[in-house]
């Protein structure tokens, strides 16, 4: 009889799927509190002690048992079932588990987005390394939250865990990326807790709470911003009203934000010395959690880690396309990368845990067997350290579908940023230049109007989860429509609005390669005690018969929320009128601006729904009830040379022909 045998709170009979090929067994993994979470066991036969062998899990939110797009295998075939995944696993010699989050599925407990996953996760792969059919590796994959869960067990320094893919997620800094940007809370968060309400099993168990959530006019409520304790849309499910508002409430980074289940940059020391696998997109939320994470394991640990970076939106790999614009067949990680999704995470996790070399798979893993490094680590020679979707290269013109073709092409490299880029600033003019020339006047500005009543709205970009009111991608910034929310009719370019300052080089001669990093050093002042600055890096397709306004396709964006101009911990008030020097970070990006595009930036104080709007009138957003105008300034004179910097290929010299 068999540990779990034992003991029927924590497992079931197993039963056969997919004709005998596969079986499934129920699980109740006890936690340290005495909450048991469920799970399911996948095996290749009903006796899986029978064989020890390496442990796949999956911990998510989303229900062990439930179908995800993010879970697409490839492009020309229908999204697997969670056993489909399972099965192919199985018949590689894993043990795969699959487990609902605490208060999610059948699992026990109440359910806090995020804090508590780290405890979660240890305590899991602890009871993993104790049954007889694990043989003492547990290795970890999952998209999104399933990735958010990997970092946060990996921050609790938890043993065993001998390889992760993290995809579309794992938090170095939620306060950075994922729940804040610049000091300004993301409000994919209310988008995500209104639709996982309708989904929780307290809807589940009560009808009418049902009803209510799904009755929700959800674009009616951001117009009520900000929201207050029980005048919310959750007001009958406090737990997610609860979580949503302390969220929202936590604007300066402390005790909160230093969760080691959201904050891995603080815990990097305890993460295993296992081989990892980030893995992301240039219109994913998390680009930066992705390439931190990726930059700071490879940097500290032994084990070795990879990057990979595409042009989708947040866990699409198998799409061509993003938002209104496609980047062509190569785009995809199925057959091009990998033949599939499934294929890349078998063959990686069989190089990361050396299996490729171990011909005797029964028994316990030995710490040193033949095939590996004395390190205890596979070289992976053959996989580059980096793999990233440079966009662009395409002809501008529209696909059948309606979308503009970009294109584009993969690359490798050994870092990030890659080896052939370095910085170049690119200096702000009043005149609307973009010019690698330092300015020379003594005076030179931009000044404009922001009203948070009217607020710029967002259209595309690095948004997930934001569904009605914003939708990820890229998309013609000269042409919001009806889809946009916030916009207004005769429907005019984003940068026609008079608290908009819009940028560009002239159109280029030559290629221009941007991969890297970017971010925007503004010298600003204002007549609020507090305002936002935004940035939008944008390049501008010439016109096309297609597109006979051209196409101005946004790449990253970012926002600063000014009263953190000098410390994240201790919020400072501006001083009305004086002059500040303020960093605006946006995630990288990797785009190749072909000759006869212009490289734009534009600038502006809000961005929303994505980002919540700044009052200016000094008082945190989420308690605020009144709003008032800003003045706001931007100097681009020598004494406060303004402006963006990314990384070129070739450096300098690759913008020669712009420092008129």
């Amino acid at each position: 009889m068999t540990s779990y045998d034992t003991d029927a709170s924590h497992a079931h009979r197993p039963e056969p799927l997919q004709g005998g090929a596969l079986w499934r067994r129920a699980l109740r993994i006890p936690m340290r509190d005495g909450i048991r979470l469920a799970a399911d066991l996948y095996s290749a036969s009903p006796e899986p002690e029978a064989t020890a062998l390496p442990v796949l899990l999956e911990r998510t939110p989303y229900g062990r048992r439930a179908q995800r797009g993010s879970d697409q295998d490839r492009g020309d075939a229908p999204v697997p079932q969670p056993e489909d995944t399972a099965r192919h696993f199985t018949e590689a010699r894993y043990h795969v588990v699959r487990q609902d989050c605490r208060g999610r599925g059948d699992s026990e407990g109440t359910f806090v987005k995020y804090l508590g996953e780290g405890p979660d996760g240890a305590d899991t792969i602890a009871w993993l390394r104790n049954q007889p059919w694990c043989d003492g590796r547990v290795v970890m994959t999952g998209v999104s939250y399933s990735a958010h869960v990997q970092a946060a067990a990996a921050a609790e320094g938890v043993k065993g865990l001998a390889a992760m893919v993290q995809d579309s997620g794992g938090f170095s800094s939620a306060y950075d990326a994922g729940m804040r940007m610049g000091g300004a809370f993301e409000l994919k968060q209310v988008t995500w807790a209104l639709r996982h309400a309708l989904q929780s099993p307290e809807a589940a168990a009560d009808p009418v709470l049902s009803e209510a959530l799904s009755r929700v006019d959800v674009a009616g409520w951001f117009g009520a911003m900000p929201w207050r304790p029980g005048c919310t849309p959750l007001r009958h499910l406090s737990a997610y009203e609860d979580y949503l508002l302390e969220q929202w409430r936590q604007d300066t980074f402390g005790d909160y934000y230093r969760n080691p289940a959201i904050y891995g940059r603080g815990f990097y020391e305890r993460f295993p010395d296992a081989p990892s696998m980030h893995m992301g997109s240039w219109y994913d939320p998390y680009v930066r959690s992705t390439i931190e994470n990726f930059t700071a394991l490879r940097e500290l640990k032994s084990a070795p880690s990879y990057l990979v970076m595409g042009p989708w939106t947040h866990g699409r790999r198998c799409d061509t396309y993003a938002g209104d614009v496609d980047f062509g067949p190569r785009a995809t990680l199925d057959g091009n990368l990998a033949p599939s999704y499934l294929e890349f995470r078998r063959r990686w996790f069989d190089r990361a845990l050396g299996r490729e070399d171990e011909e005797n798979h029964e028994g316990k893993h030995e710490e040193n067997h033949e095939g590996k490094p004395e390190n205890g680590h596979p070289e992976n020679r053959d996989l580059p350290a980096v793999q990233y979707f440079l966009m662009g290269g395409g002809d501008g013109r529209r696909d059948a579908a309606g979308r503009m073709r970009h294109g584009g092409a993969w690359r490798a490299d050994t870092r990030w940023p890659p080896t052939s880029t370095a910085p170049v600033a690119l200096y702000l003019t009043p005149g609307g230049a973009l010019t690698t020339a330092p300015p020379t006047a003594t005076v030179a500005s931009v000044t404009y109007d922001f009203d948070p009543r009217r607020p710029v709205p967002t259209m595309g970009g690095q948004v997930t989860s934001g569904e009605p009111v914003m939708t990820g991608g890229a998309y013609d910034q000269n042409a919001p429509d009806a889809r946009v929310y916030g916009a207004r009719e005769p429907y005019l370019p984003l940068d026609s609005r008079p608290d908009v300052i819009s940028l560009s080089t002239p159109p280029l001669e030559r290629d221009v390669v941007l991969a890297g990093p970017v971010s925007a050093r503004l010298h600003i002042s204002t007549t609020a005690p507090d305002t936002d600055f935004t940035i939008k890096l944008i390049d501008v397709h010439p016109p096309n018969a297609d597109c006979p306004h051209g196409f101005a396709m946004n790449l990253t964006d970012g926002i600063v929320r000014c009263r953190f101009h000098r410390s994240t911990e201790k919020p400072e008030l501006l001083t009305p009128g004086e002059v500040y020097e303020i960093e605006v970070t946006a995630p990288d990006t990797a785009n190749r601006f072909t000759a006869g595009h212009r490289i734009r930036l534009d600038i502006s104080s809000s961005n929303f729904p994505r980002f919540d709007v700044n009052t200016n009138t000094g008082e945190p957003e989420a308690a605020a009830r009144r709003t008032a105008m800003a003045t706001n300034t931007v100097h681009m004179d020598a004494g406060h040379p303004s402006h963006l910097r990314v990384w070129l290929e070739g450096g300098a010299d690759a913008l020669a022909v712009v420092s008129g």
